[in-house]
């Protein structure tokens, strides 16, 4: 494998059409008209109002792949930051759905989020610490480059208190551009301010009577009835969420802000408001929304779609950040069924980065998942492999599948093979909750009877260490001499030799396997032994396996 030294990769990665490097390009030439004398500031933010979802990860592991590809470009001769700033100064708007005893934080309704006592007990303060942990966790879990940030923090210390003056001195013009964006009614009482109760602790969504740009004060009626005249700085009040965005730039001087489509109208406004704050707005990338299995987009609220935890009860942490690089301006599924696919791709693509020219490796993902060091791969099974032969096995250990294996891959162990000890336990779990519960078994027709009778006599033919290319062109033989199975549309195929249809691998999966697809049957026989897989035949054609189901 080639090794380049610092200025021959950044040559190459400005030739690299991978959509981190195409980021980051932008962002060398934004630096060009507004150079600075700070770090680069890269920017995610998190939204604590529910427990964080896998979208919260996407927007950091994304963030930290544009800039791996800036510090590549540009030698690493430019320092960075990354920063991870939450907004747990919003109020509760509504109680989510998952979590314990909803009820109990009905009277926290509009307070801050670290206002709001937390429902999951132990040592976090309150529900966005709370969020907040379990963000930081996992980022720390993955090894993250990263500092956070709380909006609560930020605000009560005094951090964003120069750039809140400037918003009062600047207030009619913010309102210029927010009032146009808004209705009638929403007009009348609009102010980018949001007064904290001193009564109640409640945010106020309420109007003005006086905003005081000298003394830095804004004067309200409060819940109590009474007006109150309170500082814009030290935590007194909270800005809207479209100027918090705008002024939150503007303050941090960020350069690189990643956010979801829901927030791509809104964007000009952030801009505009960044620009009035005497700020330059950030370089933006706009990524698609992920959807549940309904096709509905996830919320942390709601908490549809697939958290952090569950997505790592089955799978790797490099897995997923697989899937959050694939296609990021394409709406995805983030349902249980995606990982499989995601953990076989992960390793085609690292067994593949060894082999590749250096052009080729900036374009491979697991150059921008393992920040160009990706570890050497080694994975002699699928994870796809492995969950039927979970499946076929009845195994319910590590012990059993690994008996298979060795068979398979002679010196393979847990031992030398680490990772593939992972993906075994990943299989036992995930075939337990998430295929088992769905396996059904198809009755063999005449037709599939006849030709699994033909198969189990193929099979019976090869000896028993066939290796996985004779065992899938003995499935192809046997195919080949049942008209139904026929594909005379094949790439080479011929009258005297067609092709093989996918319906004869969909009715041996439906038949010994009890699902609908899974990968190349050879290989599975080969793993999994002839003998064996002629065994699970006569189970199907004695009728056991449908009846079972």
């Amino acid at each position: 494998m080639t090794v380049l030294d610092a200025s021959a990769l950044a040559a190459l990665a400005r030739t690299s059409n991978a959509w981190p490097f195409e980021e980051a390009k932008k962002l060398v030439e934004r630096l060009k008209k507004h150079p600075k004398d700070e770090p680069v500031l890269f920017e995610t933010g998190y939204g604590p109002s529910g427990l964080p979802h896998i979208g919260t990860f996407g927007e950091v592991a994304r963030t930290t792949m544009v800039r791996n590809a800036f510090r590549t470009l540009t030698e690493d001769k430019i320092p960075t930051r990354l920063l991870c700033f939450s907004d747990d100064m919003d109020g509760m708007r509504k109680v989510p759905d998952n979590v314990p005893d909803p009820a109990a934080l009905q009277p926290y309704l509009q307070m801050p989020l670290t206002s709001v006592p937390n429902p999951f007990g132990g040592d976090y303060p309150s529900f966005g610490a709370h969020n907040n942990a379990m963000l930081r966790r996992f980022l720390d879990t993955f090894g993250f480059d990263y500092e956070f940030a709380s909006a609560t923090e930020y605000y009560a210390s005094g951090k964003l208190d120069a750039v809140l003056l400037r918003a009062a001195e600047k207030y009619d013009a913010i309102m210029g551009v927010m009032l146009p964006t808004l209705g009638e009614e929403r007009r009348a009482t609009y102010s980018p301010f949001l007064p904290i109760s001193p009564a109640s602790g409640r945010i106020l969504y309420v109007p003005l009577k006086k905003v005081d740009a000298k003394a830095g004060t804004i004067t309200f009626t409060d819940e109590d009835g009474v007006d109150k005249t309170v500082p814009v700085t030290g935590g007194h009040v909270k800005l809207q969420w479209k100027p918090d965005f705008g002024a939150r730039w503007a303050a941090l001087d960020a350069d690189f802000e990643m956010f979801g489509k829901d927030h791509q109208t809104n964007a000009p406004i952030y801009d505009r408001i960044c620009e009035i704050l005497g700020g330059v707005a950030p370089q933006h990338y706009v990524y698609e929304l992920f959807l549940d299995e309904n096709g509905q987009k996830i919320s942390k609220s709601k908490g549809n779609g697939l958290t952090i935890d569950e997505w790592l009860t089955y799978a790797s942490p490099e897995s997923l950040a697989l899937y959050m690089y694939h296609k990021p301006r394409e709406a995805k599924r983030l349902h249980f069924d995606v990982i499989p696919r995601a953990v076989d791709e992960y390793f085609q693509f690292l067994g593949g980065f060894g082999r590749q020219e250096p052009k080729q490796q900036l374009g491979n993902p697991v150059w921008h998942i393992h920040s160009g060091q990706p570890p050497a791969a080694d994975m002699p099974v699928s994870f796809a492999l492995l969950l039927n032969l979970v499946s076929a096995s009845n195994a319910e250990n590590r012990a059993v599948l690994w008996g298979y294996i060795g068979r398979y891959a002679p010196g393979v162990t847990a031992e030398t093979h680490p990772k593939l000890d992972e993906l075994v336990g990943y299989a036992l779990r995930y075939y337990e909750d998430h295929v088992k519960p769905t396996k059904r078994f198809a009755a063999p027709d005449e037709v599939e009877r006849q030709a699994l009778e033909s198969l189990d006599a193929a099979l019976g033919a090869l000896p028993a260490d066939a290796p996985s290319e004779d065992v899938q062109a003995a499935l192809y033989d046997v195919a080949r001499a049942v008209p139904r199975y026929q594909d005379f549309n094949a790439k080479g195929a011929t009258p005297e030799r067609p092709g093989v249809s996918q319906e004869w691998f969909s009715a041996l999966y439906k038949t010994l396997i009890g699902q609908e697809k899974g990968p190349r049957f050879g290989s599975f026989i080969a793993l999994y032994g002839v003998d064996e897989t002629r065994a699970l035949i006569r189970r199907a054609l004695d009728g056991e396996l449908a009846q079972a189901a």
